[in-house]
């Protein structure tokens, strides 16, 4: 049975769409008859426990902590990963070591590949100097920008298979100077099992919140998910009042948080639909699918930048998944998930008007709402579902497993 080592930045019990992305995939592997375990860096490990076990899946954690100032911190914690890749190679003896971003992860895994004669495959999802400027916390064309660029180049080229979740960061692979047919792409998904059959609606919250009008149910609208800058939500704030002059009953419901929450609760105040709005915080996972289920629209106004332009997010995908409409700026990573018009409809991007526009648009046409919701749960079924996708990984595997026993013929 083949055996596959993947590393991880981090991984369950921490929930996040990276983690969730991995589960998939180590999961539906499983059920393919492949061997998995992950392995995470020394960042997000905080106890003492080297091996955990999570929804059936065993990760082992590095240990030690980096230290240093930014930039050596970094090759510090490479060094302790791969200390903890070697360790687990030397107990379990992977056939392939599959690596996923961000580029500490692919550095450290590539050192251990390269000491042990195994195939490497590095999995892309974002560029790490691209999300820490998305985050607030790098600055394009900084030295450690071009760094981790050019550490990232470094470590695709001498990968032996390269894979992205989307054709934008294919595309700047390429631009790179990176061969085509080195480079697959296996697209953000969906575990159906799990985002396949929606809750119904729950009364008892919708009245808690406020979302029961004379009329009957008003319309929500809803984002879930994490508050950084790049996701637009204060452009969604700012559209309130034009929908609400529109659409009276139409309501916003936000959940989650991250660095904007403050700023956007007092954005939200200061709104003249304030009365229209409500944040709930985070959220215990369990919950999720109960908030899923007051919301008719869900909502993605990312903002313009590289990050949005290149990387598919994973919320529309679950959106439409749990039989939500889906309404998305017109950036590079929602129009490869999003056909405008028919599975969702694209605005104008870091335009409060166009947002507003659109949102009033689709809440007027209740009659065309089950002929979105079916386009866009058949586009999940048939091009991002991971017990479908993920086979696509024993082809990359084979491909190097063939490739590495001609090499041990011929030497």
């Amino acid at each position: 049975m083949t055996r596959i080592l993947h590393v991880l930045d981090h991984s369950l019990p921490i929930h996040s769409g990276y983690t969730f992305r991995t589960r998939a995939i180590l999961k539906a592997q499983q059920s393919m008859g492949l061997e998995v375990r992950g392995v995470t860096g020394p960042r997000y490990n905080d106890g003492d426990t080297l091996v955990e076990e999570h929804d059936g899946l065993l990760f082992h954690r590095a240990a030690g902590k980096p230290r240093g100032v930014p930039i050596l911190r970094e090759w510090h914690e490479i060094a302790l990963f791969a200390q903890a890749i070697e360790r687990v190679v030397a107990e379990w003896r992977p056939d392939v070591i599959h690596a996923h971003s961000p580029v500490l992860c692919g550095q450290a895994a590539l050192r251990v590949a390269r000491r042990h004669g195994l195939p490497l495959v590095y999995e892309i999802r974002a560029f790490w100097e691209d999300a820490a400027v998305g985050n607030g916390t790098g600055a394009q064309g900084s030295f450690k920008y071009r760094l981790t660029r050019a550490l990232e180049t470094h470590v695709v080229s001498r990968a032996d298979a390269v894979v992205t979740i989307c054709q934008g960061l294919r595309a700047d692979l390429i631009g790179r100077g990176i061969a085509q047919d080195r480079i697959s792409v296996m697209p953000n998904g969906v575990d159906l099992k799990l985002f396949g059959t929606p809750l119904p609606r729950d009364p008892g919250l919708a009245r808690s919140l406020g979302f029961e009008g004379p009329n009957g149910p008003c319309p929500v609208i809803g984002f879930i998910g994490s508050f950084y800058d790049y996701e637009g939500l204060d452009i969604l704030i700012d559209a309130m009042p034009a929908l609400i002059a529109r659409q009276p009953e139409a309501r916003l419901l936000l959940v989650g948080g991250g660095p904007r929450e403050e700023a956007l609760r007092a954005q939200a105040c200061a709104s003249p639909a304030a009365g229209a709005i409500r944040f709930v915080g985070r959220v215990p996972h369990e919950d999720v699918d109960r908030y899923y289920a007051l919301c008719d629209i869900m909502a993605y106004p990312r903002k313009t930048s590289r990050l949005t332009d290149l990387v598919t997010p994973l919320k529309p995908l679950e959106a439409m998944a749990q039989g939500k409409l889906v309404a998305a700026s017109d950036v590079g990573g929602h129009r490869e998930l999003i056909a405008d018009n028919r599975t969702g409809i694209l605005f104008r991007p870091d335009d409060v008007q166009a947002c507003a526009d659109s949102l009033a648009r689709l809440l007027d046409a209740r009659a065309d709402w089950d002929v979105y919701r079916r386009s866009a749960r058949e586009h999940v079924e048939i091009g991002h579902d991971w017990a479908r996708n993920a086979r696509h990984y024993s082809v990359i595997y084979q491909m190097l497993a063939a490739r590495t026993n001609h090499a041990g013929l011929a030497a």
